[in-house]
């Protein structure tokens, strides 16, 4: 109960912003068409997969299926780089292998070549985190193109147009599928928005009422502030524990609170952690914003 008181257009679809040239004689490169350069980019196929499972970390994978654009330059071989998040700062990308290229390619990466090009242990890659992997493309002609030199041309180009499907990147989520049961009991890590608990109280978490769901009525509200309305209960995506929440009025703590549209979170089972961030109406007091609760399984 919160306390309420390149230029795309000049060097056309294959050209790169650095990859028009001057010759000698010539006083505009951008005279003739002969002066530019022709660049190159592979074509997403389709995605293999873009989720780690984080309960077979070392050999769950992700990866892409590409091919190069016919009318390129020709590409010998892609270098795969990695970075927490995402970032066009190669000064933060940490080289993954490096993937011989042939007329269609699949480019996978496993938690354990994650894992070592980050320089990290397994154990470190968390569920909940993601990480980008850019492709960076070196032609037969010893050319290289990646994001950093490759025009969006305001959207419309390789980088940001969806007609030509150009793939320089492709994210990793390292997700924990939801594995029932998961009721029992949990410490409240993060109760700081809504101050029904104090951080490290223990509160019992319940299975159901349907098939990939959690009822946490019996943490909001607190019996000590309010009265259940209806059981405020969050459904969870068994193959990434993503979680979404339904549209519920469930606490009576003199006001009536409901949730709203725009609640997320994750239910990890392979670490028992509960994350949510919960959208409420605090009847009278008006819309809360997006509250955050986190419960860690005993």
């Amino acid at each position: 109960m919160k306390k309420i008181i390149f230029s795309i257009a000049l060097c056309s679809l294959l050209f790169v912003v650095n990859s028009c040239k001057k010759t000698d004689g010539v006083t505009n490169p951008l005279s003739s068409v002969s002066n530019f350069g022709v660049g190159a980019y592979v074509v997403l196929d389709s995605t293999i997969n873009a989720n780690m499972n984080a309960a077979a970390l070392a050999t769950s994978s992700v990866g892409v299926i590409v091919h190069e654009y016919p009318g390129g330059d020709p590409v010998d071989h892609i270098d795969i780089y990695v970075t927490s998040g995402s970032t066009y700062d190669t000064t933060k990308w940490k080289k993954v292998k490096t993937v011989p290229f042939v007329k269609s390619t699949s480019i996978t990466v496993n938690g354990t070549e994650l894992a070592a090009s980050l320089g990290v242990s397994i154990s470190s890659i968390s569920p909940g985190n993601f990480y980008t992997f850019y492709n960076r493309i070196f032609t037969k002609s010893g050319q290289r193109y990646d994001v950093n030199n490759t025009g969006s041309n305001a959207g419309s180009g390789l980088l940001g147009g969806s007609n030509y499907y150009a793939s320089f990147s492709f994210v990793a989520n390292v997700v924990c599928p939801f594995v029932a049961p998961m009721g029992g009991t949990y410490k409240v890590i993060y109760d700081d928005d809504w101050q029904d608990w104090s951080d490290g109280s223990l509160v019992p978490v319940t299975d159901g009422p349907g098939a990939n769901q959690l009822n946490i009525s019996k943490v909001w509200p607190n019996p000590a502030y309010g009265n259940v309305v209806n059981p405020l209960y969050i459904v969870i995506d068994p193959a990434t524990g993503s979680v979404t929440v339904p549209l519920i009025t469930w606490g009576d703590y003199g006001y009536i609170c409901s949730t709203l549209s725009g609640s997320y979170g994750n239910v990890f089972s392979c670490t028992g952690l509960v994350s949510l961030h919960i959208h409420v109406n605090a009847g009278i007091y008006g819309d809360q914003g997006i509250l955050k609760l986190v419960l860690q399984k005993q």
